[in-house]
């Protein structure tokens, strides 16, 4: 650990660990907290150590005297006053209250400091480095001095931190080859700096200073674990302001910097979890407030993330798959009571929980508020002496295959049945013998997807340029039908089902517009705020063109002669609706085309489908109706209900079963180097020819139960499939030459399910 200070050279002891800042234990509260003294308290008892002569020291870290003056308790909530009431005063009378450091002029370059380094790798002598470490990072201001482009200019944009990141990076990653008395040296600075009393609001060089010192890849170590605790915890207290400010500076960070900085928060909340070492670091007890304090710091890098252009990293690089292994329920059930108070939940942050864990959320909630009405009715039953039919524990589904729609219409959308649609669900197909143990449940799935999405049913049309279904806009006075596949979706995901459905990015934000579904009849829903981008997704031509009409530099009024009024064709008929009140009478000019732009987005996403979509969000929260819903993003419904993109046929090859072949078989070993050698187009042909969709389910591909089975007939025969057990037969094949060739045509010509 960091600070070997002790009587016997042992690590420091818990009465001295004890004397750290206390921490509100259970969240990140904006509340009053305890004295700072108890820094003074801790600088102090070191001092009294290296004085007193009796104790040795075993680390050349030692903390110089420090003169703490012991300070009356401050509260956040008073200092947020103070930063209100001066921020609404005129310039003048700012000075008055807060007077800005001077910041020491500091003239190292990054060219020098290279140099200086290289230098003192040939040699051996790292003393000149050794002072602008030890100098560098002893406070704040030295922080600001060494990093900030012009030390005493105010940089208090949200667009630009003032600091040197190109001379930071070139810093810390120097440090990591520095000797071991530079490393102490960094972070005997640190502890000093976080140890200073303050006086008053932070002003932007104290965030400066924590931008840099969180950047430090030294937290890698449990043993600077305290110390990295501690500067989270800093971070995390400070004012909503000020971490505005934070976001908006990670933003700029380089995709690698701001990488690291996410995978450093992980591996701290992993190892205070779950540590290899528990000697390593205090017990938990006297620690509670780590987890929530590096979890808030991560939010704000999620944020940063979100607010992108484009994001920096994936919004699955925020997960932690430690957290799959806690007991996510509790966190939930605790998250439902207290919301998003004071008592800390992993829910209050669900960037960081993994699409696994929110399914498993999602179904078991489900479960057990099915569980609590099944046993209601059995209990009602036994004590009416009625014949208890056990038959109520499923969602029992009975259709005929010519009528497949129209009965399927009837069963889930059945008001007796609505109370049972999040019950493990059953298909019989009528005239068919045989029970349901998966295989018919999936094959009802894909055939009702096949169906009603085909464009001759006329409930969606199907964009070519996107490859992605819409909803049609002709109007009906009954649309039931897409309450059914917006049920039929909500069922997908609490039976594990995969479907091949291909909606663009929109229709999941549509989902979620609001996440849980209004009590109110007649409040509105599925309204997203959706822009250009969007519309991109769905109808890249048209967007083009309004892309265009933006960015016109002539006149738009007298060259484009448009209003706002827009034409649509329903049912073969075109007619003409006003974007806004006698739109047909306002020109679009120059002035008003954003204006018009967003208005003829909002109609084609929005209004023009408004009955359609919210007869379909309403399928779909009829099955999906908790609170669960609100811890996902729109991509991760996607996933849910489509399953992920990202293919891994080596995984497959690790958990596939076998039926009459073994995986040392010759036939066995020729498919694996010819799929693994599929170029990504062609492998998920073959994931979409065996299971119907080329999606892999939210748990991977071992949720696949993918089966290559032997099927005894000519080698002339193509592979054949078993879509609804996930199943490819494969004749036994003599050479790789012919199975590539074989696998290809099959894979190539069979029609699957969802699209043209």
């Amino acid at each position: 650990m960091l600070l070997n200070m002790s009587e016997n050279n042992c690590p420091l002891e818990e009465r001295d660990r004890d004397r750290l800042p206390p921490i509100i234990s259970h969240g990140l509260d904006r509340g009053p907290k305890l004295p700072f003294p108890s820094y003074g308290s801790f600088i102090s008892t070191l001092n009294h150590k290296r004085e007193s002569g009796s104790h040795s020291f075993s680390s050349p870290l030692l903390l110089p005297a420090v003169k703490v003056r012991e300070l009356p308790p401050i509260c956040p909530d008073v200092r947020q006053k103070h930063r209100i009431s001066i921020d609404v005063l005129p310039p003048e009378v700012k000075a008055r209250f807060i007077s800005e450091p001077i910041i020491p002029i500091r003239t190292k370059t990054a060219k020098e400091f290279q140099d200086d380094v290289e230098k003192a790798t040939i040699s051996g002598d790292w003393k000149q480095v050794h002072e602008f470490y030890l100098t560098t990072f002893d406070s704040f201001l030295e922080v600001n001095a060494a990093f900030k482009k012009e030390a005493n200019a105010p940089f208090n944009t949200i667009e630009d931190s003032g600091i040197n990141i190109k001379f930071v990076n070139i810093v810390y990653d120097a440090l990591l080859h520095t000797p071991a008395d530079t490393q102490k040296s960094v972070l005997k600075g640190i502890i000093n700096s976080l140890l200073r009393e303050w006086k008053g609001p932070r002003t932007k060089d104290d965030l400066r200073a924590y931008f840099v010192l969180v950047q430090n890849p030294q937290y890698t170590s449990p043993a600077t674990y305290v110390i990295y605790a501690h500067l989270l915890r800093q971070i995390a207290a400070l004012a909503e302001a000020d971490h505005h400010f934070l976001m908006h500076w990670f933003k700029k960070l380089p995709q690698k910097r701001f990488k690291q900085l996410v995978e450093r928060l992980q591996l701290f909340i992993t190892n205070r979890l779950f540590p290899s070492k528990p000697e390593e670091l205090p017990p938990m007890a006297k620690c509670s407030w780590w987890i929530p304090s590096a979890t808030k710091v991560l939010s704000l890098l999620n944020a940063a993330n979100s607010i992108s252009s484009s994001p920096i990293i994936p919004f699955s690089d925020f997960y932690n798959l430690t957290l799959d292994h806690i007991d996510f329920m509790e966190d939930y059930h605790t998250w439902q009571a207290h919301g998003n108070s004071n008592r800390f939940t992993f829910c209050q942050f669900p960037f960081i929980l993994s699409t696994v864990v929110k399914k498993a959320i999602i179904q078991r909630d489900s479960e057990q508020q099915m569980i609590s009405m099944a046993r209601q009715t059995l209990v009602d039953k036994v004590s009416r002496r009625q014949r208890v039919d056990m038959s109520l524990l499923f969602l029992n589904i009975k259709v005929r295959r010519l009528q497949l729609v129209s009965d399927s219409l009837d069963e889930v959308t059945l008001s007796r049945k609505r109370a049972d649609l999040k019950k493990k669900l059953k298909v019989t197909f009528v005239g068919e013998a045989g029970l349901d143990m998966g295989g018919l449940t999936k094959e009802w799935f894909l055939l009702l997807i096949r169906q009603i999405f085909h464009t001759d049913y006329g409930m969606f049309t199907y964009v070519k340029e996107s490859q992605y279904h819409w909803f049609s806009s002709w109007k009906c006075d009954n649309y039931s039908e897409f309450r059914l596949v917006g049920a039929l979706m909500g069922l997908a995901v609490y039976n594990s089902i995969t479907l091949d459905i291909r909606f663009p990015p929109c229709v999941y934000k549509k989902l979620l517009t609001p996440p849980i579904m209004p009590c109110e009849l007649d409040s509105p829903v599925g309204m997203a705020t959706l822009t250009l981008d969007d519309l991109q997704q769905i109808m890249p031509d048209l967007a083009h063109g309004l892309g265009e009409l933006l960015s016109y530099e002539g006149n738009v009024e007298e060259d484009f002669y448009t209003t706002f009024q827009v034409f649509q064709e329903e049912l073969g008929v075109v007619k003409s609706y006003n974007l806004k009140p006698a739109g047909d009478k306002i020109p679009v000019t120059n002035l008003n085309r954003k204006e018009y732009v967003q208005l003829y987005i909002d109609f084609l996403l929005n209004k023009a489908i408004y009955r359609q979509f919210a007869a379909f969000y309403q399928g779909f929260h009829s099955v999906c109706s908790s609170n669960a819903l609100m811890l996902l993003r729109p991509e991760e419904v996607e996933i849910l209900v489509c399953g992920s993109a990202n293919l891994d046929m080596s995984s497959l090859q690790r958990v596939v079963q076998y039926e009459g072949y073994s995986k040392t078989d010759a036939t066995i070993r020729a498919f694996w180097d010819v799929v693994l050698a599929f170029p990504l187009e062609l492998q998920k042909k073959l994931l979409h020819f065996t299971t119907g969709s080329d999606r892999v389910p939210v748990g991977g591909m071992a949720d696949l139960n993918f089966k290559i089975s032997k099927i005894d007939v000519s080698t002339d025969w193509l592979p054949v499939s078993h879509t609804c057990f996930n199943q490819i037969c494969l004749p036994p094949y003599k050479s790789k030459k012919e199975l590539r060739q074989k696998l290809t045509i099959a894979i190539s010509n069979s029609e699957g399910f969802g699209l043209e």
